[in-house]
């Protein structure tokens, strides 16, 4: 790490430090070789399902529409089938599928039907995996997101908010509130934990327009000493991705505190979505950066609550996404939907990408990571909870190929897909939430 007042820059991996190592733990890690990451991306509303389900299964199969921006990465994903999430049915609980979609996405658990303080559902996959290697970095998981949610408060036909706007939970009544702010996200991953110092650095920073780096220049001066050539480049390319994104942050502050009048007679839109897209790429970037530097292994990342009725007027589309995915089979409104659909998985394609970019070793960081992308909700005209849109990126650490379409048997409880990746995170289970065993990936 870097340090400097208020600042703790965590670094790459350099093949010359590793190799500056005593003799018996450059032994050890070489045979335990770079961590396996795990991240989860949600999102709400369900898809269109025919443009999102391949045709053939196996190898080689079709893209449909929606996944056409996954191209480039079809050898690093496979597109799962037939995975269903029981507990987001009602099971006697009667309506309010989108909280109970989002609530039981990673914990296979049903949540408890209230509006008050008495919540109850169940320890997330992603705290599960946290709980077990999360001491192995300096944050055990790391919980973005872009709309903000409410602990408490009717959100969905008698659930609680809770439900519907977190997807991460601690335990069955502690949910890890998402960080929406790109900044809290950047001081939390580069900030040493103290809260004076770190009072203190930010307001120099602000006070004389210096970057976070310029406080870690002396570590990084001495560092660059002691690395071979490749491994300098790797670090002026890791630090220069660093300062971009806090430009980029800083950026993004000043053009959302610039305030207007808007006319008395202008009904002003319901979401900004340019900004949005934006938005959801800095929280990717930040997700990365955390993952390259090993500051935590572990992230969770829904594009919106379950239910949001944003618009996506960038899109040409000015209607709600929830009042769209009840279309009824309205050819326009399946058009909108798909549209939507599309756009999440272009956000997806961005982060894959950018992980595929960032060597690790002889491999790159998407070989070291499992990523999970998906909705508790198929179709979203339906609200059924059975053959949901999943897909598996990421190749494990080489334990997993990728460029499949398995459609496993019907009613396999998605958390058949956890279970496996605790195995192949070292963090093996007998049972988690409603889940009857494993699945090969």
């Amino acid at each position: 790490m870097l340090r400097g007042v208020g600042t703790v820059v965590a670094l790459p991996w350099l093949e010359s430090l590793a190799s500056a190592a005593p003799a018996v733990a450059k032994v050890a890690d070489a045979a335990k070789g770079p961590p396996v990451r795990a991240a989860f991306f949600y999102v709400p509303n369900g898809v269109v399902v025919p443009d999102w389900t391949p045709e053939k299964v196996g190898k080689d199969f079709d893209l449909p529409f929606i996944l056409e921006p996954l191209k480039a990465l079809r050898s690093d994903f496979n597109v799962l089938g037939n995975l269903t999430l029981d507990k987001a049915r009602a099971n006697g609980d009667g309506p309010g599928d989108h909280a109970r979609a989002m609530a039981a996405f990673l914990t296979g658990r049903q949540p408890r039907k209230t509006s008050g303080a008495d919540i109850r559902v169940g320890q997330s996959a992603d705290q599960y995996i946290a709980a077990n290697i999360g001491d192995q970095s300096k944050l055990p998981s790391l919980e973005l997101g872009i709309e903000r949610g409410l602990n408490a408060g009717n959100c969905d036909s008698g659930y609680s908010c809770a439900y519907s706007a977190n997807l991460s939970w601690r335990s069955e009544a502690l949910p890890n509130a998402k960080e929406t702010d790109p900044k809290a996200v950047f001081e939390r991953l580069f900030g040493n934990n103290n809260p004076k110092e770190l009072a203190e650095s930010r307001a120099k920073r602000e006070a004389y327009n210096r970057s976070i780096l310029d406080f870690v220049m002396e570590d990084t001066r001495q560092l660059s000493t002691q690395l071979a050539s490749t491994d300098q480049r790797k670090l002026d390319e890791y630090l220069t991705a660093v300062r971009e994104l806090e430009q980029r942050i800083d950026r993004a502050k000043v053009q959302s505190s610039r305030k207007f009048t808007a006319p008395a007679d202008l009904k002003l839109p319901t979401a900004a979505p340019k900004e949005y897209a934006e938005h959801v790429r800095l929280m990717c970037d930040l997700g990365i950066l955390a993952f390259q530097a090993d500051i935590t292994r572990v992230l969770t990342f829904p594009f919106a609550n379950d239910g949001s009725n944003k618009a996506y007027n960038a899109l040409g589309i000015s209607e709600g996404h929830h009042e769209l995915s009840h279309h009824q089979s309205d050819k326009a409104k399946l058009e909108k939907i798909r549209k939507i659909n599309r756009f999440h998985i272009e956000q997806f394609a961005y982060f894959l990408t950018k992980l595929k970019s960032i060597k690790e070793g002889d491999k790159t960081l998407l070989d070291y990571a499992m990523v999970v992308y998906g909705s508790g909700i198929g179709d979203g005209n339906r609200h059924n909870h059975d053959n949901l849109p999943i897909l598996f990126a990421g190749h494990g650490g080489g334990s997993i190929a990728g460029g499949r379409h398995i459609v496993y048997p019907k009613e396999t409880p998605l958390m058949n897909l956890y279970m496996a990746m605790f195995a192949k995170i070292g963090a093996p289970v007998k049972s988690f939430g409603d889940s009857t065993g494993t699945v090969e990936i």
